[in-house]
């Protein structure tokens, strides 16, 4: 009850603010009329003054109604704003016996602001579309038969079935089936992902470290083939729903440009108010009538009023957030957009964000004229009984690459903390580990392998000896490797002003140099504990002055929140890198970190610019006002024409491309 009662106040409230967007438009287009209408009644026809009268104030009623109710919800705060200067104007119009200008700046004003509303309402019904992804009805399995549910009554643990070609309806993982999933309302992937089912679905890990190919997302489009997913998040939980709350809350975190107007309008508007007031009695000063004097100050007014500037860069920030989100990015708000782009340095974190995060086979090196099949067969056998990773993605890789499979040969392994594993292959002894173990098993390491295993070392591997009948046979090795975007990515990084990329890793500096080299990163900062990190984003700080850290939003969370921007990778599903990130990359792509950064600089661009024309239309407009060189129209003409300038420049940001 208590969801449909919120349902029923969501959709009231969308169609209030659709209405009243509307009716605003309908508002000053009848003030137009009636302006136009009382117009051609005064100048071409000889009616009485009360029709040519009461057609202006009747374009007055609807020219201001919305900004008057804008300018009270201010004034009872405490407030003076833009409507106010507005609506103080077109009351000093009318005092003088000049209705039609003061109808016409009305008129004008209003229309500026409906179609600001309706600019503003383009960027958000971007973000809104978010809200249109997941399905309404879920396909349900219960003992063996289909049943149709609307997804609001989705349980966990409920199993649901998605039909070929249609809309994933809950947060899950995929226990029968495997097809092609089109994530790009989420992750902004244009690729379809493969997913598979998995294995064990009674045993099952926590979501976040549920492996990506077995999950599916609220939202996401189901390829070719028929799956079945089993619930893990309700509707009011799941990704898409996070999304949308987040980026609904982005518009309450104000840019620094944003706050700097602010205040700069605090100030301004009652100095506006002030200095115009006082040009009232500037007929005591000089030769000229009372209404000349108000009518300049009139003028003043309207020409002196930052409508443009106030506008200039929320309509920015709502547009680049827009774009983000569209491309599967949450910037959350316009501090974050703002600081992304004046970056030159990026920190990252090295397990996930510049690898793969698991590590891989990378040598298998028979010694002493060894077989290197039976080699093999002998490393897989006794790897295959072993829980450790690094055994476990040894045996994987063999599997993979041989298309082999252990024959159960091996028994008896013993893992030895810090050292390997020794077991019995074919009744002998087998070691696999570092040179610690052989040393303790009575083994000799000649000085030729040690070599081997340096240079090996020196390029970022991890190396183990194998030994079997208490004689080195070979030596095997693993590594994360880098993604393979990696590379590129950094190179488009560089190639857009980024100066310094620097790797903080906990691994051994050898393996971070191995990485550095590979993938064009200026700098590897290895063996650091999480509290040397910090410390090392607080010596780039000093340096640099503002830095990103990139990263999974999970692992090094005191130096990603320690950093100017914190960029957490792979988000969708993670709560936690939702939460704490300041950029979230819904996909687990480095490559679209460019994009980003990209669009954050364009964005701070055109506040940029949004700020100098909007200064420079009233900068021009007061001087030439106050010599008495233009008129209300003009200055309502040039004042609203800047304030629709400046929003439709913000909303080429929903069409932002990296060239």
């Amino acid at each position: 009850m208590e969801v449909i009662i919120a349902n029923m106040k969501d959709k009231t409230h969308e169609y209030r603010v659709s209405s009243g967007n509307k009716m605003e438009l309908y508002f000053a287009i009848l003030c137009g009329v009636f302006l136009l209408v009382g117009f051609i009644i005064q100048k071409l026809t000889s009616l009485s003054n009360w029709f040519f009268l009461s057609s202006y104030i009747i374009s007055y009623f609807f020219g201001s109604y919305f900004i008057t109710i804008e300018a009270y919800k201010k004034i009872i705060k405490g407030g003076f704003d833009i409507d106010f200067l507005m609506i103080a104007a077109a009351a000093g119009a009318f005092y003088i016996n000049k209705w039609a200008e003061g109808a016409l700046l009305l008129f004008l004003f209003s229309l500026g602001h409906a179609l600001e509303h309706f600019a503003m309402n383009k960027a958000k019904k971007s973000i809104e579309a978010l809200g249109k992804l997941s399905p309404k009805t879920a396909l349900i399995k219960k003992h063996d038969k289909l049943e149709e549910i609307p997804i609001k009554n989705l349980c966990i643990n409920d199993v649901i079935v998605v039909k070929p070609n249609t809309k994933i309806a809950a947060d899950g993982v995929i226990i029968s089936g495997s097809s092609s999933i089109n994530q790009a309302p989420i992750t902004g992937e244009s690729i379809p992902v493969d997913k598979v089912f998995i294995d064990n679905k009674y045993h099952l890990p926590k979501f976040k470290d549920i492996d990506k190919k077995h999950i599916v997302f609220t939202g996401t489009i189901n390829g070719d083939n028929s799956i079945e997913v089993l619930v893990l998040k309700l509707s009011k939980d799941s990704t898409v729903s996070r999304l949308i709350k987040m980026v609904s809350e982005v518009e309450t975190q104000k840019s620094p440009t944003q706050r700097l107007t602010k205040k700069f309008e605090k100030w301004y508007v009652p100095l506006v108010i002030l200095v115009v007031s006082l040009l009232c009695f500037a007929y005591l000063l000089i030769d000229e009538s009372f209404n000349r004097s108000l009518y300049r100050a009139i003028t003043i007014l309207v020409a002196a009023s930052p409508c443009a500037l106030a506008i200039s860069t929320p309509s920015a920030v709502l547009s680049g957030i827009a774009r983000a989100a569209q491309k599967g990015v949450l910037i959350k708000g316009g501090r974050a957009l703002e600081d992304l782009g004046e970056i030159t340095t990026i920190a990252f974190d090295k397990t996930g964000t510049l690898t793969e995060g698991k590590p891989k086979l990378t040598h298998i090196i028979p010694l002493n004229n060894f077989d290197e099949n039976e080699f093999i067969e002998l490393v897989l056998e006794v790897e295959s009984l072993s829980n450790h990773p690094l055994a476990k993605a040894i045996a994987k890789d063999i599997k993979t690459h041989y298309n082999i499979e252990p024959q159960n040969k091996a028994s008896n392994a013993n893992a030895i903390q810090g050292k390997g594993i020794r077991a019995i292959y074919n009744g002998n002894n087998v070691y696999i580990g570092n040179v610690k173990l052989m040393e303790d098993s009575g083994i000799n390491v000649e000085p030729s392998i040690i070599s081997k295993m340096v240079n090996l070392l020196e390029n970022g591997h991890t190396v183990m000896i194998v030994a079997y009948k208490d004689k080195i046979i070979g030596l095997i090795s693993v590594m994360d490797l880098p993604r393979k975007t990696a590379a590129a990515t950094l190179k488009r990084l560089k190639e857009i002003g980024i100066k310094h990329m620097v790797m903080l890793t906990g691994d051994h500096q050898n393996v971070g140099d191995a990485i550095a080299k590979q993938i064009g990163l200026t700098e590897a900062k290895g063996n650091l504990l999480p509290e040397d990190k910090v410390a090392a984003i607080k010596i780039l700080i000093k340096r640099d002055k503002k830095i990103a850290m990139v990263g999974d939003g999970v692992n090094d969370a005191p130096a990603m929140a320690l950093s100017t921007v914190s960029v957490a990778m792979g988000a969708a599903g993670s709560d936690v890198a939702l939460e704490t990130a300041d950029v979230a990359l819904m996909s687990d792509k480095i490559e679209n970190l460019p994009f980003v950064i990209g669009l954050s600089r364009a964005s701070k661009r055109i506040i940029k610019q949004n700020i100098w024309i909007s200064l420079g239309v009233v900068t021009l407009l007061v001087p030439v006002t106050i010599l008495g060189l233009t008129n209300i129209g003009l200055a309502v003409t040039f004042h609203e024409g800047s304030t629709i300038i400046v929003v439709l420049n913000a909303l080429r940001l929903l069409r932002f491309k990296m060239d």
